[in-house]
């Protein structure tokens, strides 16, 4: 009799176990419709781990609410107003915005991203490549200890060891002077600290502020949804944007990362407009008192250069997927050569075919990737789909010199991007990102002369070599590229 009731009790949990499935499979197609690879990749995971993927679906898959995090009628009361009326106006009659882009001819791009998406055209720029961590913090914190008026401080990773206790310092001194200073973190990519870790900057008066924090981390929805941006403004005058971040590691401190190879920017000019905007814009959606008066934070643009720029940004709170559409676009415009660096190369379906779509009409791609992974799955994934491009003739590069961290893509050596924004599906749709897409041919060439400079330090992925790896390699692919839609 036993026997017999276990028998039934079992039969039925496994029928409603199975119609639970059913319903959690179904909810998960018509939520994700419109990401079908994120739909299958999703209902893998429901099936492998079911129930319990059911939960991590509810954690890291459902969207943001569409009630929009940000004021997006901002971006057309503050900054450059008036000038990017006037660049529409211009592209309305058939003008040629200018810039010194060589062979290339970037107008096209420049009306999808003005006209359509009013993103400013800045003129008159000045521009400063780092590719090394030390120089870039050097020069940073040169600038805040020269600043007058205002910092506004935003990175998704923070670490409060050698490197960051030296920037934590220059902000407090600059409080003591009299400066307004606003630090504005990733809750997730900078978890190791807390508000209290600032307790000396917030007593000068200073702000501190966690993108999204995580009250309780592992049962917050939006925990999958990071701000990896890193914009610093100083005075409404010097800008900094790229991909490094403040830690120890970003100067090759950290063994296990050895040298890190990076990109960022310091600019001056209109460019610091639209970061200054883009700031303020991140602040006001996390921070009740957020910036109400713009009194000094646009300032009259004294130090202007001959640089030509847009500053990009894209996140999970948009339906466009501005920078992937900016990434297709500079593709597509190649006639001759392209040139990639990302850590992460896990692209959706339009990117990878681009790619295959360039090689085959003759244009030159170079990737480099790192040798040396941070995330497990996401190199993988990573090491896969690079290697699938070079059936069709691109040369794929692995950097041996330590962790290749920087996101650049150079086009016919006229137009370049520099940012935050990897090569993948999660800065295309989850993380909140920023590039500098840079019109000029003499910038370009300082990064296109770096990126030459890393095959130095790069070892080729070839045919041989790919088709030689191990069966553990191969079966630690296939599960990876089973569910990068989700990495």
């Amino acid at each position: 009799m036993k026997s017999r009731i276990v028998d039934i009790f079992t039969n039925d949990f496994l029928l409603i176990f199975i119609i639970i499935q059913f319903f959690l499979a179904v909810f998960i197609i018509f939520r994700e419709r419109k990401q079908t690879s994120a739909t299958w990749s999703w209902i893998f995971v429901l099936t492998v781990i079911p129930v319990v993927g059911f939960f991590l679906y509810l954690l890291l898959g459902r969207g943001l609410s569409n009630t929009r995090l940000f004021d997006l009628k901002l971006q057309k009361e503050i900054a450059s107003v008036e000038t990017l009326r006037l660049e529409q106006e211009e592209f309305e009659k058939g003008g040629k915005i200018k810039g010194n882009t060589g062979t290339v001819n970037p107008s096209r791009l420049i009306h999808l991203l003005t006209t359509e998406q009013n993103v400013i055209y800045a003129n008159e720029a000045t521009l400063t490549l780092f590719t090394d961590g030390q120089s870039k913090f050097e020069r940073l914190i040169e600038d805040i200890e020269e600043a007058s008026d205002h910092i506004h401080f935003q990175y998704y990773i923070f670490r409060m060891d050698e490197i960051g206790k030296k920037v934590y310092q220059a902000l407090v001194d600059a409080l003591k002077r009299g400066v307004k200073v606003r630090v504005l973190l990733d809750a997730w990519g900078s978890n190791g600290i807390k508000v209290k870790d600032f307790k000396e900057l917030t007593a000068l008066g200073g702000k501190v502020v966690f993108f999204f924090p995580l009250h309780v981390p592992w049962m917050n929805p939006r925990t999958n949804y990071r701000n990896h941006r890193k914009i610093v403004v100083i005075d409404g005058k010097i800008g900094y944007t790229g991909g490094f971040n403040v830690g120890d590691e970003y100067l090759g401190k950290v063994a296990s990362f050895g040298y890190w190879r990076d990109n960022h920017l310091r600019m001056t000019g209109e460019g610091v407009y639209s970061l200054q905007n883009r700031f303020i814009m991140d602040w006001n959606s996390q921070y009740v008192n957020g910036i109400k008066t713009l009194e000094n934070y646009f300032p009259p643009i004294e130090q202007k250069g001959e640089k030509h720029l847009q500053v990009v940004t894209s996140g999970p709170d948009s339906e466009i997927e501005l920078i992937k559409f900016t990434y297709f676009k500079m593709i597509n415009m190649a006639k001759k050569e392209i040139l990639i660096q990302t850590p992460y190369y896990i692209p959706d379906t339009s990117i990878h075919e681009a790619l295959k779509v360039a090689l085959m009409s003759g244009v030159r791609v170079v990737l480099q990737i790192p040798n040396k992974p941070d995330h497990m799955l996401v190199y993988w994934a990573t090491y896969s789909f690079a290697a699938e491009l070079i059936k069709f003739g691109a040369e794929i590069q692995t950097y041996e010199r330590g962790f290749i961290h920087a996101k650049t893509v150079i086009i016919d050596g006229g137009i370049c991007s520099v940012g935050s924004a990897n090569m993948d599906n999660r800065s295309f749709r989850l993380d909140f990102e920023v590039n500098t897409i840079i019109y000029d041919e003499p910038f370009t060439r300082e990064v296109r002369d770096a990126f030459i400079r890393d095959l130095e330090d790069c070892k080729p992925l070839t045919k041989e070599i790919y088709e030689n790896r191990s069966r553990v390699i191969k079966v630690k692919e296939s599960l990876s590229r089973l569910i990068s839609p989700l990495l």
